[in-house]
């Protein structure tokens, strides 16, 4: 592809507190998955990017966790991720949740206090994404919203969107194209993300165990790929992957009466991991108990856990 002088590229950070639907937004701009989505909140952990390459520009997104106020090495391991996005971004978007706040304005403050003072005092193109617009009929219930972050962001550009809907989101596009440095692209066309395979079998897997387990367990619960083999003569892809859960009690949620639930987990990412490789898959899917591996920041590491 040859490109023009005007051809832009760049960095932009998805910031915003948990579940404003960062990860749903990302995929609905890129047209594909690349992040999970689960309807949990935090249920990304890692600093995802996703690329889309479009003839006059290339934006690279970089799907950040939640910004939030909770303690521990997680969380810290987490919004350190989130803040270090920040840093490497050419435009910084940030996304709430309009359904949230319209219905219970006093929580936007406590939400996205971490980033007030941070928003008001960036120098570089900011802009805000209200997402969820479809989840209310009467637009005017947004008025006093849009007031509100206008008076505390004056800077920003603040669209009303529906990532869902995929409604707002090429009028945003555009005015984030607009704004990149003028530069050739860093990625092929056809990348759409820097995760790589065994990273993105894992976090199938972690989110299938989201959607199948309704408690708080998958919070205590981590995906690896221990071993991925490549049998191209024979067409497939054999994959070794662990669920760590870090209480004996929690084993036995996951693997279910008679291993019904786990074997479903494993079906439900067996299916998208196929897609994904564009071949057959043997999954061999294993729980083990990683004691308190929440507070084992080398673990963490090792699992591909915060900023890479």
């Amino acid at each position: 592809m040859t490109h023009s002088s005007e051809h832009r590229c760049g960095w932009v950070a998805l910031m915003g507190p948990p579940n404003a639907g960062k990860s749903t937004m990302m995929n609905s701009l890129l047209g594909q998955k690349v992040a999970i989505v689960t309807p949990k909140p935090q249920t990304t952990r890692n600093q995802i990017v996703g690329i889309l390459t479009q003839p006059d520009a290339q934006v690279v997104f970089m799907d950040t966790p939640g910004i939030h106020q909770l303690r521990g090495k997680m969380n810290r391991l987490l919004l350190q991720a989130a803040w270090q996005s920040m840093d490497g971004a050419d435009v910084i978007m940030v996304v709430l949740d309009s359904n949230l706040y319209v219905r219970k304005p006093d929580f936007l403050d406590n939400d996205i206090e971490p980033l007030i003072e941070v928003i008001r005092h960036e120098k570089r193109p900011v802009v805000v994404a209200l997402n969820k617009v479809d989840m209310f009929a009467d637009k005017s219930r947004m008025l006093p919203l849009l007031e509100k972050l206008a008076e505390m962001w004056p800077a920003a550009e603040i669209f009303p969107v529906s990532a869902l809907n995929d409604d707002g989101l090429r009028q945003m596009l555009a005015f984030i194209k607009g704004h990149l440095p003028v530069a050739d692209p860093v990625f092929p066309d056809d990348q759409v993300s820097t995760a790589p395979l065994r990273f993105m079998a894992a976090e199938i897997i972690r989110e299938k165990l989201f959607l199948e387990l309704r408690q708080e367990l998958p919070y205590n619960s981590a995906v690896s790929v221990e071993k991925w083999e490549d049998l191209e003569e024979e067409g497939r892809v054999v994959i070794h992957a662990v669920i760590h859960v870090a209480r004996k009690n929690h084993k036995g949620m996951v693997i279910g009466r008679q291993g019904q639930t786990l074997k479903k987990i494993g079906t439900d990412a067996r299916k998208e991991i196929e897609a994904l490789v564009d071949r057959k898959v043997f999954l061999d899917l294993w729980v083990r108990v990683t004691d308190d591996w929440m507070d084992n920041e080398q673990f963490m590491v090792e699992i591909g856990m915060g900023a890479r």
